[in-house]
């Protein structure tokens, strides 16, 4: 597989090699070993989710605060999504910044996010599933969320009508209200940063 960092610092694209024969394909999707030394941070898997969403449905942006350094590991095994990482990191050489990428099944392409990295997906097809290893368990009320139609996010959602989206997510404050609610997460430079 290959490991490349975005233009989010700490945010990695992982990209698998495909073997292919009469029955299909395989691949790993992730690594422990590959990952920890290409990232610089130890992942351990303590939760893992999975939403189900119908075509036209808009999740996200959201990220955790508490703990700050939870990250996940993003894939997309049924279905299609248009998944944007985004930087909520307040001091990030990044800030508001985002990565957008096609998930599906067949090209297995993951996701890394580290603790402050927003994310949302739009489902290109009825019955997307996205799955989430998450390096922290859920904690009530540490959910952070920033409106995914915030202009001054400007995500290329590439919408031709209204998505369907929850209410919490439609309620969602901007980049700019989520700033002045001191909420975000603050970045912490890589050589700051726990290593294994």
């Amino acid at each position: 597989m290959r490991i490349d960092e975005t233009v989010l610092p700490g945010a990695y694209r992982i990209v698998p090699d495909r073997i292919e024969d009469e029955r299909g394909h395989f691949y790993e999707a992730a690594r422990h070993s590959l990952l920890t030394s290409e990232t610089g941070m130890e992942f351990t898997v303590r939760q893992v989710n999975n939403s189900v969403s119908r075509r036209g449905t808009l999740r996200g942006v959201h990220c955790n605060d508490v703990p700050p350094d939870a990250s996940k590991l993003v894939t997309c095994v049924r279905g299609s999504i248009l998944d944007f990482m985004v930087d909520l990191r307040v001091g990030s050489p990044s800030f508001g910044r985002h990565v957008m990428t096609r998930l599906d099944p067949a090209d297995g392409i993951a996701l890394y996010l580290p603790g402050g990295i927003g994310h949302a997906f739009l489902a290109l097809e009825d019955g997307a599933c996205v799955n989430y290893l998450l390096s922290a368990e859920y904690v009530p009320g540490a959910m952070v969320d920033v409106d995914a139609l915030d202009p001054e996010l400007a995500l290329p959602w590439g919408l031709t009508g209204p998505p369907v989206r929850s209410a919490k997510d439609a309620a969602a404050p901007s980049l700019a209200e989520a700033v002045a609610s001191g909420r975000l997460p603050r970045y912490t430079p890589p050589e700051e940063l726990n290593r294994p």
